[in-house]
């Protein structure tokens, strides 16, 4: 006979803490702050205030989270278009982001880059790119420039598991590990390259054995779990300071959305979402930091509450804010100088 407690949701399941109170404390914060973010952005779509594509972040924070807390305000970032979450954990106000969603001038790039297009360089981030893989030779290159200029600097690069099967990421490991360039190669693999499953591009489904050919050091890391992130991206940032080159984290995540707002993500069992929602990172960070008294529920409840505070402000300023006057289509893009025939 079926027991009453069958189809209730399952507790999440709380882990011994390893971390101090503040650390689980930012992180919840930090995680707590895309999710809301992310979820107001999926809503905003749904109204016609955002257009074009949009990719939430949603089911992925423990890497971002995981990720800021071991590397430095100074290291560089780039990502793939999936980077909302990545922005905001680089420093990035929610003020700007949104105002990006929404095409308003007081956007992060004045409302001309849109969802996949973010960029601060106050903040290290370097996007925020559209093309699938274009990010890896960038990342690359900005690992280059650290190098040449001698700073203690590392480049994170990260991008997705569809992007892992381009040919730019063969010619860019090859280079950094043949220069031993200071870049952390970072593949969120979420198991769906858009609806395609990583077990059907490839014979290689564990990601991270793609720096072997390369002998690169790399390894899987639970992308569910800010500990774990944040303990596999030390010890990959320390190997790279230490001048022996580049390291490659394969973060095993899930997104609980469809590859963009656009998609219905039928190509997914029901079983298997509920899996992944069951070790949802935000959910049970919080179980771990109120099973183990490492703060009391009124904390949690402050930091909530402002953070819906500040999604609130965020999208009352971008509502307000103005878009782009037509006389800047063409600034930051060319120089007219170089290219007068673009206003004739």
């Amino acid at each position: 006979m079926a027991t009453a407690t069958k189809n209730k949701t399952r507790k999440p399941r709380a882990k011994k803490p390893k971390f101090s109170k503040e650390q689980y404390l930012q992180w919840y914060e930090l995680m707590f702050r895309i999710r809301k973010f992310e979820e107001r952005a999926l809503m905003m779509y749904g109204q016609q205030k955002i257009r074009g594509f949009c990719h939430v972040y949603i089911g992925q924070e423990a890497v971002t989270a995981g990720m800021e807390s071991a590397i430095r305000d100074e290291d560089a970032l780039v990502t793939a278009y999936r980077q909302h979450g990545t922005a905001i954990g680089r420093g990035c106000s929610t003020d700007v982001c949104m105002a990006e969603l929404f095409g308003k001038k007081t956007g992060i790039v004045k409302g001309k880059g849109g969802s996949m297009h973010f960029f601060s360089r106050e903040n290290r981030y370097f996007g925020g790119n559209g093309i699938v893989g274009a990010q890896i030779p960038i990342g690359t290159g900005i690992a280059f420039a650290e190098q040449y200029k001698e700073t203690d600097n590392i480049c994170v690069t990260m991008f997705g598991d569809g992007a892992a099967r381009q040919g730019s990421l063969h010619e860019s490991f090859n280079m950094a590990m043949t220069w031993k360039l200071p870049v952390l190669y970072v593949v969120e693999n979420n198991r769906y390259a858009m609806g395609t499953s990583v077990t059907r591009t490839s014979n290689v489904h564990d990601l991270h054995k793609l720096g072997a050919a390369y002998d690169m050091p790399s390894e899987a890391v639970d992308g569910m779990q800010p500990e774990a992130v944040h303990e596999a991206v030390s010890r990959a940032a320390e190997h790279i300071r230490s001048g022996k080159g580049p390291y490659f984290l394969e973060m095993q995540t899930y997104r609980y959305k469809g590859h963009s707002v656009s998609d219905p993500a039928k190509y997914r069992t029901k079983e298997e979402v509920k899996e992944y929602k069951d070790r949802d990172p935000v959910k049970i960070t919080e179980a771990t930091i109120l099973d183990n008294k490492i703060a009391t529920e009124e904390e949690l409840k402050e930091i909530e509450g402002r953070i819906k505070d500040e999604i609130k402000q965020a999208l009352k300023f971008a509502e307000e804010s103005d878009f782009p006057d037509p006389s800047e289509l063409y600034t930051d893009n060319y120089l007219q100088e170089d290219y007068p025939f673009i206003r004739d």
